[in-house]
């Protein structure tokens, strides 16, 4: 249980061990400093020019905005107050997700291998599939 970052909300301090040395911090040049936009809207875009784009954005920065993906705003905001009501459960509620098991489908885990990772991640996380919604409801 300590290896949960939501146990540790009254830190007053970064602990060590989350604290990623300069020389592995990345270097996001100027040009790359934006987030890459995909516009998934723009009808007039084939889908080898937007998956193209995606790659890039993957491949130079790591990660992109989606926009105009067609999810409504309000399922959004759903799924988003569903998040936060798991993470504001008392600790005991979410224990049984809690696994370190790669293989575990659903799961509630803090890093990928905390034991032998040089340096963690401040997160904790929720893995839990949906679809296709039959197979992944019963979780």
């Amino acid at each position: 249980m300590e290896k949960l970052l939501s146990n540790r909300l009254n830190v007053q301090s970064l602990p060590e061990s989350y604290i990623l040395p300069p020389e592995k911090r990345p270097n996001i040049a100027p040009k790359y400093a934006a987030i890459p936009v995909i516009d998934l809207g723009k009808v007039s875009r084939d889908r080898k020019a937007i998956v193209n784009e995606i790659i890039n954005a993957s491949t130079k920065f790591g990660f992109f905005q989606v926009i105009n993906h067609g999810v409504p705003e309000t399922m959004i905001k759903d799924m988003r107050g569903v998040a936060e009501e798991f993470f504001e459960m008392p600790i005991e509620d979410r224990m049984p997700m809690f696994s370190e098991d790669p293989k575990q489908v659903s799961r509630f885990y803090s890093s990928i291998d905390y034991d032998s990772e040089e340096t963690h991640y401040w997160r904790d996380i929720l893995r839990h599939p949906c679809y296709p919604v039959e197979s992944f409801k019963h979780l």
